[in-house]
């Protein structure tokens, strides 16, 4: 059964570049509202789920170089 997380992410796929946009600087906007604290324990949170998927051979890794790459492809693509 997905996730509310998995659900949300698929919806997403269905909106336009400029809603996804718009979401986008929403959600960070309001991070703005976390304190600092929070927010790092958040990002560690997040970085230690990932490590756990990557040594458990559920994630694939990329280096930085590949994903930089790949975002300057996608920006020259952008009208």
């Amino acid at each position: 059964m997905p996730t509310r997380l998995e659900e949300f992410a698929k919806q997403t796929q269905l909106l336009s570049l400029q809603e996804r946009s718009a979401l986008i600087d929403h959600l960070i906007s309001r991070l703005d509202e976390f304190d600092e604290n929070e927010c790092e324990r958040l990002w560690l949170d997040e970085a230690t789920r990932r490590y756990q998927e990557y040594k458990a051979g559920k994630m694939s890794s990329r280096s930085a170089e590949e994903v930089f790459q790949d975002a300057r492809v996608k920006l020259r693509a952008l009208p």
